[in-house]
């Protein structure tokens, strides 16, 4: 399974680094990819889950705990995570009460939902896939009540 991840995760990796973060026209930055911060839900195969304000799918790592990320830099290379410079903010469906920020080093802040460090995949080419959900055993979409969705793994 691992090798699988690797194999796509260093072309797609390279793809989204060219892409980078920044700022939209409006002055609003920009996620991992170039997404807006935002965190909203939509209905998928495995139900309501969270997506960025562009529609790609956020993820949750099982190793993390208490909102801090235990994703390491090889990790982040193929799960980005949803950062800028302040926490994102709730678009449709989402609960506000449950976005939060986790400070990272250098005064970048990743999006936390219930707890959660949010995350994307590299694996994942356009919006509404959801190629990285249960990789490893270890990585699951995030529904919309901020539980882990085990389903379709």
């Amino acid at each position: 399974m691992r090798a699988r991840t690797a194999l796509i995760a260093i072309p797609l990796a390279l793809a989204l680094a060219a892409c980078g973060g920044g700022k939209d026209s409006d002055g609003k930055g920009k996620g991992a990819g170039g997404t807006k911060e935002a965190v909203a839900v939509k209905e998928s195969g495995l139900g309501s889950i969270l997506v960025d304000g562009e529609g790609r799918t956020l993820y949750a790592f099982t190793k993390d705990k208490d909102g801090a990320s235990n994703c390491d830099a090889q990790c982040i290379a193929v799960w980005p995570a949803l950062t800028g410079s302040a926490k994102a903010s709730a678009g449709e469906g989402a609960r506000p009460a449950l976005i939060q920020e986790a400070r990272k080093s250098g005064g970048a802040v990743q999006t936390t939902y219930n707890g959660w460090p949010l995350y994307y995949y590299v694996g994942d080419a356009a919006p509404g896939d959801v190629n990285g959900q249960g990789l490893d055993g270890e990585w699951f979409v995030v529904g919309a009540d901020g539980k882990l969705v085990r389903n379709g793994t």
